[in-house]
């Protein structure tokens, strides 16, 4: 083995293991599908009710299921919608009705970067129990054992350096030996200004246009044959 530059490796989801049509095509209809129901039949619930108070106090007034059906279209990321996106799809996936869809070549790279000694962590816009959902609920089987954990927007945005300082400073881990793998040219700008190594997934399924400022793979096995990404 060589010396290891890269201790760990950050994964975003949609476009990076998972198809954007999965996310847009699958998930994001079985969601509009059952949300009026969830809203009419579970309102007394507590979790669900603390995200009713959450839309109501970023939108007063307005209706919050005609809120979170505006935020879907316009694929918002606001913390209310991916937590009640995250209950629904939870049903689902219990129901046998989802199964989580990822790019053939995910699964076996990353049981092969856990065998190196790598760790492995998500970092998604979608909420942590959405992300633990779609691995333990893939159609390759349960792999949530693969990932040493999870992060999503609560922690930062996206596209802000400091949420990538914050990630880092959680997992005891130099910024430095920490690989993002993303196909939004803006986040990795981000990961890179706090510190990240970072590669661009640029998948011809998902038609991303490749940045000139990241390295960039077509998948994550092309990942591995970069001598300076090497574990």
């Amino acid at each position: 083995m060589p010396d290891r530059t890269i201790r760990a490796v950050l994964v975003d989801i949609e476009g990076t293991t998972t198809p954007i049509a999965f996310v847009h095509d699958v998930l994001f209809p079985f969601a509009r599908q059952r949300l009026p129901d969830l809203l009419r039949t579970r309102v007394d619930d507590p979790d669900i009710a603390a995200e009713l108070a959450a839309i109501h106090e970023r939108v007063p007034g307005g209706d919050p299921l005609a809120v979170l059906l505006h935020w879907m279209e316009t694929d918002a990321k606001h913390t209310p919608l991916k937590t009640l996106q995250g209950i629904i799809w939870r049903q689902g996936y219990a129901e046998g009705a989802l199964k989580g869809r990822l790019y053939p070549d995910v699964a076996p790279a990353l049981r092969r970067w856990r065998m190196a000694g790598c760790r492995v962590f998500v970092y998604s816009s979608g909420s942590i129990e959405a992300q633990r959902l779609l691995f333990a609920h893939a159609e390759e089987g349960d792999l949530s054992e693969l990932f040493d954990g999870y992060f999503d927007t609560g922690i930062g945005p996206k596209r802000a350096a400091d949420s990538y300082r914050t990630i880092a400073a959680e997992t005891g881990l130099p910024a430095g030996a920490i690989l993002f793998l993303s196909d939004v040219a803006a986040e990795l700008d981000a990961a890179n200004e706090a510190g990240l190594a970072t590669c661009q997934l640029v998948r011809s399924l998902d038609g991303t246009i490749a940045s000139d400022r990241h390295r960039t793979a077509g998948d994550f096995m092309e990942v591995e044959r970069k001598e300076e990404l090497l574990f």
